[in-house]
């Protein structure tokens, strides 16, 4: 299988999530606001899949040696240095998920709940136990659960599945959108929350996509087992996605439904 039968295979799941219902009722900064404290934990996870590529992938152990694909070693170590320690808007070292959380503070979103339950989760061995007992919504659960399932596989190509192919692509373009038609100082409110969204649509350009498929393609070579491997995972990694978009399209129905019953 190559990389183009890969992505024509995903296609309409890719679709699927790309013309997700849940785009149309995000209208508003509250609306960004229950976004966020749902998708955060998507933004945390994605950094726990890129910690375990760095270590399959380059080396992290003593003696050091060389690895053998030193472009794909390259692309992975890029993006830990751009996601674990770039420059926020006042140029202080931070990692995105950080800046995530500086711009839910900023909408007024809270941050305390993710805190206290990723400050609970210690290793491997017991994350899963730990997701099952946080106070998180089966959405929520299911997605964290099937990437540290991924993870505790141990096996890069399903973990290079999941980074690559898990991921939604609209909502950057989407937010600012909104934060600059929000009221009469527009973006210029949310700084915190326009710099992240602008380092995000600037980070996953065009140099971003074509490394991660030939991560893809370096790990899979002409095993066939391995490239269905990562199309099922992919798959997989795309339902628990869109299962995340239908939990929050569901909370921000019920909080309109609120809304008006209030007034």
């Amino acid at each position: 299988m190559k990389t183009e039968n890969l992505q024509q295979e995903l296609g309409s799941l890719r679709e699927q999530l790309k013309n997700h219902p849940l785009y149309a009722q995000l209208e508003s900064v509250s609306d960004i606001k229950t976004f966020m404290e749902s998708h955060v934990y998507a933004v945390w996870d994605f950094m726990s899949l890129l910690k375990a590529l760095q270590q399959h992938l380059t080396c992290v152990g003593l003696p050091w040696h060389p690895e053998k694909d030193t472009s794909v070693a390259r692309f992975i170590n890029e993006i830990v240095l751009e996601e674990e320690s770039d420059f926020n808007e006042k140029g202080e070292a931070k990692s995105h998920f950080e800046m995530y959380l500086d711009a839910m503070q900023e909408v007024h979103a809270d941050t305390e709940k993710v805190r206290a339950i990723i400050s609970s989760f210690t290793d491997l061995e017991t994350v899963s136990t730990k997701i099952e007992a946080a106070e998180l919504n089966q959405a929520e659960k299911n997605f964290l659960q099937f990437t540290f399932e991924v993870i505790n596989s141990q096996q890069p190509h399903l973990i290079a599945a999941a980074f690559t192919f898990g991921r939604e692509d609209l909502i950057p373009d989407m937010f600012l959108g909104i934060i600059e038609q929000s009221g009469e100082h527009g973006a210029g409110k949310y700084k915190k929350l326009e710099y992240y969204l602008k380092r995000h649509i600037e980070l996953d350009g065009d140099e971003h996509g074509p490394l991660a498929l030939r991560m893809i393609k370096a790990l899979c070579g002409s095993d066939d087992q391995k490239w269905n491997d990562v199309l099922e995972y992919s798959k997989q990694a795309l339902h628990y996605r869109i299962e995340l978009w239908d939990s929050i399209a569901e909370k921000l129905k019920e909080n309109k439904g609120n809304l008006v019953n209030a007034l």
